[in-house]
């Protein structure tokens, strides 16, 4: 995999460098809420602008239907991109139209651009080769070069993710290159004990990577919603949590090859509970009740680990070397279930461990929970994407920029 500074080295000057990148952020209408993804592509965009490359950025924002939609435009992102270089940042209103052509055309040396919401194209993610293809090849036409450095989109085989890097000179940006150098020391060269703490809502989202990590880690620490199901596996009552009866039998296999394989498989103790799921907009009070985990009422549901858990899984990171983070403990926008979360975020800090949060809503909380990002050994701009790499898939992103 060539690297942007083999490109850099070859020079850049008044050539057309096609940067796909991550800029899905969460809006609030036209409010970015979290700018870490196009933080995240910086280095890559100032270091290509400061050589005198002509810099057209792509990307997806949410899930439009293959055609335009203001509620998924890129503008506030290119807004703020040109707000962290301190430089405009001209804005096309399509992908690949008129407007993209003229503005493209009419970019200088170490100008910047952004071109509209891939999404709004139906070959980005079209199934059909030849649609994708004939999207790739009219991207192509924006550029001379090709720059991925989108690490939340490499497991996607889109158009401009996967098709696009056939049809030019490729190379991996600084953010893909850190990202696999980081998840490599997860896989291939680990330090140990190597503890792994998965939360978010469905097991089944975990499966297969809980799957890989049975034969990798040292201790599996389990919270979030999918905690549930794995309790009930041990015949505990969950009252009205969130559970997957159909994963039942997985969980079950799990938690006994857990056992024989002498990886620590570890649950909470005790949970927090209320009647219902919280008001995430007004946070009213929740009449959130500790109980032991094996001793849940029939009427409540469980919507965090609780301060003896926290406690023990504080204990489970301390001496760990190397340590990785997948999914909250708890309904963390309440603050009446966000302890859980905020302990996991701060045993990591604590520890001297190689630390990882795995993108997704493990770095939106350690955002909104006010931690201090740059304390952390590595926070991942995708989580899907780093869950895949540890699960052992082939990432079509990534095996695109190979040559």
């Amino acid at each position: 995999m060539k690297t942007i500074d083999e490109l850099l080295a070859e020079g850049v000057a008044g050539r057309r460098v096609f940067v796909r990148a991550d800029l899905n952020v969460p809006l609030d209408g036209t409010t970015i809420t979290d700018d870490g993804r196009i933080r995240a592509v910086l280095p890559t965009v100032k270091a290509l602008a400061g050589a005198g490359a002509r810099v057209v950025v792509a990307s997806h924002l949410g899930r439009p239907k293959g055609a335009p939609d203001p509620a998924f435009s890129l503008a506030p992102a290119a807004a703020r991109l040109g707000e962290l270089l301190g430089a405009d940042v001209a804005f096309a209103t399509d992908t690949v139209g008129d407007s993209a052509q003229a503005v493209v055309a009419g970019l200088a040396d170490g100008q910047v651009a952004v071109v509209e919401n891939l999404r709004f194209n139906a070959g980005e993610t079209s199934k059909d080769d030849a649609e994708r293809a004939a999207f790739a090849d009219r991207l192509a036409g924006l550029a001379d070069v090709y720059v991925g450095d989108g690490f939340g989109a490499v497991h996607r085989g889109h158009a401009s993710v996967f098709d696009l890097p056939a049809r030019l000179p490729h190379y991996a940006g600084y953010l893909i290159a850190t990202e696999v150098g980081v998840l490599r020391k997860l896989t291939d060269d680990v330090k140990r004990p190597y503890a792994v703490v998965l939360g978010g809502a469905k097991v089944s989202d975990k499966l297969a990577v809980i799957d890989q990590l049975l034969g990798k880690a040292d201790r599996l620490l389990i919270g979030g919603g999918m905690v549930f199901t794995f309790l009930k596996a041990k015949g505990h009552e969950i009252g009205t949590s969130l559970v997957q009866e159909d994963q039942l039998p997985a969980v079950r296999e799990y938690i006994e090859r857990a056992e024989k394989n002498g990886v620590e498989l570890v649950l909470p103790v005790d949970v927090v509970v209320a009647p219902e799921f919280p008001d995430l907009k007004t946070k009213a009070p929740a009449q959130a009740a500790t109980v032991a985990a094996d001793a849940m009422p029939a009427g409540r549901m469980g919507l965090d680990i609780g301060p003896e858990s926290r406690k023990l899984y504080a204990s489970k990171i301390a001496d760990a070397a190397t340590v990785f983070w997948n999914g909250p403990m708890g309904v963390f926008e309440h603050p009446e279930f966000a302890e859980g979360t905020k302990a996991v975020a701060q045993a990591l800090l604590d520890s001297r461990a190689f630390t990882v949060v795995g993108g997704g809503d493990s770095a939106a909380a350690v955002r909104i929970l006010g931690f201090d990002e740059t304390a952390f050994g590595h926070i991942s701009t995708g989580g899907g994407a780093s869950l895949e790499y540890l699960e052992g898939k082939t990432l079509p992103g990534l095996a695109a920029l190979e040559d």
